[in-house]
Protein backbone atom coordinates (compact mmCIF):
# COMPACT_ATOMS: atom_id res chain seq x y z
CA UNK A 1 0.00 0.00 0.00
CA UNK A 2 1.42 3.58 -1.41
CA UNK A 3 0.59 6.88 -0.08
CA UNK A 4 1.04 9.55 -2.73
CA UNK A 5 1.64 13.23 -1.69
CA UNK A 6 1.05 15.82 -3.41
CA UNK A 7 2.87 18.89 -3.81
CA UNK A 8 0.67 21.88 -4.84
CA UNK A 9 4.01 24.58 -5.09
CA UNK A 10 3.21 27.79 -6.93
CA UNK A 11 4.70 28.34 -10.59
CA UNK A 12 5.79 31.53 -11.73
CA UNK A 13 4.94 30.84 -14.89
CA UNK A 14 0.89 29.67 -14.21
CA UNK A 15 -1.60 32.17 -12.89
CA UNK A 16 -3.64 31.69 -9.61
CA UNK A 17 -5.78 29.21 -11.47
CA UNK A 18 -3.42 27.16 -12.45
CA UNK A 19 -2.96 27.90 -16.25
CA UNK A 20 -0.17 29.08 -18.18
CA UNK A 21 0.46 32.60 -18.19
CA UNK A 22 2.39 34.17 -21.15
CA UNK A 23 2.35 37.72 -19.40
CA UNK A 24 3.79 35.58 -16.54
CA UNK A 25 6.17 33.84 -19.07
CA UNK A 26 7.43 36.83 -20.55
CA UNK A 27 8.30 38.41 -17.22
CA UNK A 28 10.41 35.42 -16.13
CA UNK A 29 11.87 35.31 -19.57
CA UNK A 30 12.91 38.96 -18.37
CA UNK A 31 13.87 38.62 -14.96
CA UNK A 32 16.31 35.64 -15.92
CA UNK A 33 17.55 37.30 -19.70
CA UNK A 34 20.12 39.79 -18.29
CA UNK A 35 21.85 36.63 -16.06
CA UNK A 36 21.99 34.88 -19.13
CA UNK A 37 23.69 38.00 -20.77
CA UNK A 38 26.12 38.41 -17.95
CA UNK A 39 26.68 35.00 -18.11
CA UNK A 40 27.88 34.99 -21.34
CA UNK A 41 29.82 37.68 -21.72
CA UNK A 42 32.11 36.11 -18.60
CA UNK A 43 32.43 33.03 -20.48
CA UNK A 44 33.16 34.84 -23.93
CA UNK A 45 36.23 37.19 -21.94
CA UNK A 46 33.56 40.07 -22.40
CA UNK A 47 33.77 41.72 -18.77
CA UNK A 48 37.01 43.49 -19.45
CA UNK A 49 40.17 43.22 -16.93
CA UNK A 50 38.42 42.44 -14.05
CA UNK A 51 35.15 40.49 -14.55
CA UNK A 52 33.96 39.57 -11.24
CA UNK A 53 33.99 43.82 -10.74
CA UNK A 54 32.16 44.42 -13.90
CA UNK A 55 29.39 41.66 -13.05
CA UNK A 56 28.85 42.56 -9.54
CA UNK A 57 28.23 46.20 -11.01
CA UNK A 58 26.09 44.89 -13.86
CA UNK A 59 24.00 42.98 -10.98
CA UNK A 60 23.40 46.40 -9.27
CA UNK A 61 22.23 48.14 -11.83
CA UNK A 62 19.58 45.68 -12.77
CA UNK A 63 18.38 45.25 -9.70
CA UNK A 64 17.66 48.85 -9.50
CA UNK A 65 16.23 48.78 -12.29
CA UNK A 66 13.99 45.58 -11.45
CA UNK A 67 12.88 47.30 -8.24
CA UNK A 68 11.65 50.38 -10.02
CA UNK A 69 9.94 48.25 -12.52
CA UNK A 70 8.32 46.85 -9.64
CA UNK A 71 6.92 50.26 -8.50
CA UNK A 72 5.68 50.76 -12.25
CA UNK A 73 2.89 47.69 -12.36
CA UNK A 74 0.67 49.60 -10.37
CA UNK A 75 0.47 52.93 -12.44
CA UNK A 76 1.12 51.05 -15.66
CA UNK A 77 -1.54 49.04 -15.22
CA UNK A 78 -3.85 51.78 -14.07
CA UNK A 79 -3.28 54.05 -16.59
CA UNK A 80 -3.50 51.44 -19.50
CA UNK A 81 -6.70 50.23 -17.44
CA UNK A 82 -4.50 46.55 -17.88
CA UNK A 83 -4.99 44.77 -14.22
CA UNK A 84 -4.03 41.76 -15.58
CA UNK A 85 -0.40 43.74 -15.23
CA UNK A 86 -1.11 43.87 -11.07
CA UNK A 87 -0.39 40.00 -11.22
CA UNK A 88 3.08 40.86 -11.97
CA UNK A 89 3.93 42.62 -8.27
CA UNK A 90 5.32 39.85 -6.71
CA UNK A 91 6.76 38.13 -9.31
CA UNK A 92 9.05 41.08 -10.40
CA UNK A 93 9.82 42.05 -6.68
CA UNK A 94 11.01 38.74 -5.67
CA UNK A 95 13.18 39.03 -8.76
CA UNK A 96 14.18 42.43 -8.02
CA UNK A 97 15.53 40.72 -4.02
CA UNK A 98 17.07 38.00 -6.15
CA UNK A 99 19.06 39.87 -7.88
CA UNK A 100 20.03 42.35 -5.19
CA UNK A 101 20.96 38.86 -3.14
CA UNK A 102 23.19 38.11 -6.25
CA UNK A 103 24.93 41.92 -6.18
CA UNK A 104 25.85 41.01 -2.32
CA UNK A 105 27.13 37.32 -3.37
CA UNK A 106 29.75 38.90 -6.03
CA UNK A 107 30.53 41.26 -3.55
CA UNK A 108 31.74 38.80 -1.78
CA UNK A 109 33.64 36.96 -4.38
CA UNK A 110 34.97 40.03 -4.67
CA UNK A 111 36.31 40.00 -1.34
CA UNK A 112 37.91 36.98 -1.67
CA UNK A 113 35.21 35.60 0.80
CA UNK A 114 37.02 36.90 3.78
CA UNK A 115 33.38 37.47 5.36
CA UNK A 116 34.70 39.59 8.38
CA UNK A 117 36.27 42.15 5.51
CA UNK A 118 32.72 42.30 3.82
CA UNK A 119 31.26 43.25 7.29
CA UNK A 120 33.66 45.51 7.74
CA UNK A 121 33.33 47.52 4.51
CA UNK A 122 29.32 47.77 4.93
CA UNK A 123 29.98 48.92 8.67
CA UNK A 124 32.74 51.52 7.55
CA UNK A 125 31.14 53.00 3.93
CA UNK A 126 28.21 55.01 3.81
CA UNK A 127 27.46 53.98 0.41
CA UNK A 128 27.55 50.20 1.41
CA UNK A 129 25.40 50.69 4.52
CA UNK A 130 22.85 52.42 2.67
CA UNK A 131 22.77 49.74 -0.06
CA UNK A 132 23.04 46.81 2.59
CA UNK A 133 19.92 48.68 4.21
CA UNK A 134 18.02 48.54 1.24
CA UNK A 135 18.80 44.94 0.52
CA UNK A 136 17.37 44.13 4.15
CA UNK A 137 14.50 46.12 4.29
CA UNK A 138 13.70 43.82 0.30
CA UNK A 139 14.25 41.20 2.25
CA UNK A 140 11.77 41.84 4.73
CA UNK A 141 9.37 42.56 2.18
CA UNK A 142 10.17 39.66 0.14
CA UNK A 143 9.87 37.17 3.01
CA UNK A 144 6.10 38.62 4.01
CA UNK A 145 5.14 38.80 0.31
CA UNK A 146 2.88 35.76 0.42
CA UNK A 147 -0.68 35.33 0.98
CA UNK A 148 -0.25 33.80 4.38
CA UNK A 149 1.80 36.61 5.39
CA UNK A 150 -1.47 39.46 4.07
CA UNK A 151 -4.01 37.36 5.79
CA UNK A 152 -1.73 37.50 9.28
CA UNK A 153 -0.95 41.12 9.12
CA UNK A 154 -4.34 42.04 7.54
CA UNK A 155 -4.27 46.27 7.33
CA UNK A 156 -0.25 46.23 8.72
CA UNK A 157 1.01 44.38 5.27
CA UNK A 158 -0.12 47.37 3.17
CA UNK A 159 1.82 49.87 5.27
CA UNK A 160 5.00 47.81 5.71
CA UNK A 161 5.40 47.33 1.94
CA UNK A 162 5.15 50.89 1.67
CA UNK A 163 8.74 50.66 2.85
CA UNK A 164 9.39 49.66 -0.64
CA UNK A 165 9.28 53.44 -1.66
CA UNK A 166 12.20 54.58 0.87
CA UNK A 167 14.21 51.25 0.45
CA UNK A 168 14.37 52.73 -3.64
CA UNK A 169 15.39 55.82 -2.30
CA UNK A 170 18.48 54.46 -0.68
CA UNK A 171 18.74 52.14 -3.79
CA UNK A 172 19.18 55.09 -5.65
CA UNK A 173 21.62 57.13 -3.29
CA UNK A 174 23.65 53.97 -2.78
CA UNK A 175 23.67 53.80 -7.07
CA UNK A 176 24.95 57.58 -7.16
CA UNK A 177 27.72 57.61 -4.33
CA UNK A 178 29.08 54.29 -5.90
CA UNK A 179 29.28 55.09 -9.30
CA UNK A 180 31.11 58.94 -8.48
CA UNK A 181 31.74 60.71 -11.62
CA UNK A 182 29.73 58.74 -13.76
CA UNK A 183 26.50 58.84 -12.73
CA UNK A 184 24.58 58.52 -16.00
CA UNK A 185 22.45 55.10 -15.18
CA UNK A 186 21.67 56.49 -11.93
CA UNK A 187 20.09 59.89 -13.34
CA UNK A 188 18.12 57.90 -15.64
CA UNK A 189 16.57 55.74 -13.12
CA UNK A 190 16.38 58.98 -10.76
CA UNK A 191 13.82 60.46 -13.35
CA UNK A 192 11.65 57.51 -13.72
CA UNK A 193 11.67 57.08 -9.91
CA UNK A 194 10.47 60.49 -9.50
CA UNK A 195 7.75 60.01 -12.29
CA UNK A 196 6.68 56.72 -9.84
CA UNK A 197 6.51 58.70 -6.71
CA UNK A 198 5.16 61.51 -8.19
CA UNK A 199 2.35 59.64 -9.98
CA UNK A 200 1.41 58.13 -6.09
CA UNK A 201 1.07 61.73 -4.97
CA UNK A 202 -0.94 62.78 -7.78
CA UNK A 203 -5.06 62.96 -6.70
CA UNK A 204 -6.22 59.90 -7.91
CA UNK A 205 -9.10 61.37 -10.03
CA UNK A 206 -5.86 62.63 -11.83
CA UNK A 207 -3.74 59.91 -12.09
CA UNK A 208 -4.94 58.86 -15.65
CA UNK A 209 -5.52 62.15 -17.08
CA UNK A 210 -3.04 62.75 -20.17
CA UNK A 211 -2.28 66.59 -19.47
CA UNK A 212 -1.34 66.08 -15.72
CA UNK A 213 0.58 62.80 -16.94
CA UNK A 214 2.24 65.28 -19.04
CA UNK A 215 3.05 67.39 -16.46
CA UNK A 216 4.17 65.22 -14.65
CA UNK A 217 6.38 63.93 -17.00
CA UNK A 218 8.00 67.71 -17.62
CA UNK A 219 8.41 67.92 -13.72
CA UNK A 220 10.16 64.93 -13.52
CA UNK A 221 12.87 65.41 -15.92
CA UNK A 222 13.36 68.91 -14.59
CA UNK A 223 14.08 67.48 -11.13
CA UNK A 224 16.06 64.83 -12.41
CA UNK A 225 18.51 67.73 -14.51
CA UNK A 226 18.49 70.16 -11.28
CA UNK A 227 19.25 66.86 -8.75
CA UNK A 228 21.98 65.54 -11.47
CA UNK A 229 23.79 68.95 -11.19
CA UNK A 230 23.20 69.49 -7.63
CA UNK A 231 25.24 66.18 -7.59
CA UNK A 232 28.34 67.43 -9.67
CA UNK A 233 27.98 70.52 -8.38
CA UNK A 234 28.49 69.22 -4.57
CA UNK A 235 29.83 65.73 -4.95
CA UNK A 236 33.10 65.87 -7.54
CA UNK A 237 34.97 68.60 -8.72
CA UNK A 238 33.36 68.01 -12.07
CA UNK A 239 32.05 71.42 -14.09
CA UNK A 240 28.73 71.18 -12.87
CA UNK A 241 27.90 74.01 -15.41
CA UNK A 242 28.95 71.87 -18.33
CA UNK A 243 26.70 68.84 -17.19
CA UNK A 244 24.08 71.31 -17.11
CA UNK A 245 24.37 72.76 -20.43
CA UNK A 246 24.41 69.41 -21.73
CA UNK A 247 20.62 69.05 -21.33
CA UNK A 248 19.93 71.63 -22.98
CA UNK A 249 22.45 71.05 -26.13
CA UNK A 250 20.65 67.59 -26.39
CA UNK A 251 17.84 69.44 -27.29
CA UNK A 252 18.65 70.72 -30.50
CA UNK A 253 18.34 67.21 -32.34
CA UNK A 254 21.22 66.55 -34.87
CA UNK A 255 20.52 63.68 -36.84
CA UNK A 256 24.53 62.67 -37.44
CA UNK A 257 24.77 62.74 -33.39
CA UNK A 258 22.09 62.01 -30.95
CA UNK A 259 23.30 61.10 -27.46
CA UNK A 260 20.37 62.06 -25.12
CA UNK A 261 21.93 62.47 -21.26
CA UNK A 262 19.90 60.09 -18.79
CA UNK A 263 17.34 62.59 -17.56
CA UNK A 264 16.03 63.68 -21.47
CA UNK A 265 16.21 60.02 -21.68
CA UNK A 266 14.18 59.15 -19.02
CA UNK A 267 11.74 61.81 -20.59
CA UNK A 268 11.28 60.18 -23.91
CA UNK A 269 10.40 57.03 -21.94
CA UNK A 270 7.86 58.81 -20.42
CA UNK A 271 6.46 60.10 -23.82
CA UNK A 272 6.60 56.52 -24.56
CA UNK A 273 4.44 55.99 -21.89
CA UNK A 274 1.85 58.94 -22.94
CA UNK A 275 2.02 57.74 -26.59
CA UNK A 276 0.48 53.98 -25.16
CA UNK A 277 -2.17 55.43 -23.05
CA UNK A 278 -3.13 57.29 -25.99
CA UNK A 279 -3.49 54.81 -28.00
CA UNK A 280 -4.85 52.90 -25.94
CA UNK A 281 -7.75 54.68 -25.31
CA UNK A 282 -8.16 55.19 -28.94
CA UNK A 283 -8.55 51.93 -29.61
CA UNK A 284 -12.47 50.59 -29.44
CA UNK A 285 -13.56 50.28 -26.38
CA UNK A 286 -10.24 51.69 -24.71
CA UNK A 287 -12.08 54.83 -22.95
CA UNK A 288 -14.71 52.35 -21.09
CA UNK A 289 -11.69 50.46 -19.95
Amino acid sequence: MGVTIALDLPTPWRDRAGRLSPLRIAALALLVAPALWIGWLAWSDGLGPEPLNAAMHATGRWALRFLLLTLAVTPFGRILAWPRLFQLRRMIGLGALAWVALHLVLYAADQNWVLWRVVAEIAQRFYLTIGFAALAGLAVLGWTSTDGWMKRLGRRWKRLHRLVFPIAVLALLHAFIQAKSDTSSAVFLLGLALWLLGWRLMPARRQQGIVPLAALSAASVAAAIALEYAWYALATKLPAERVLAANFDALQFDPDFFAPRPAILAGMVMLGVLAAVALRRLAPGGRAA
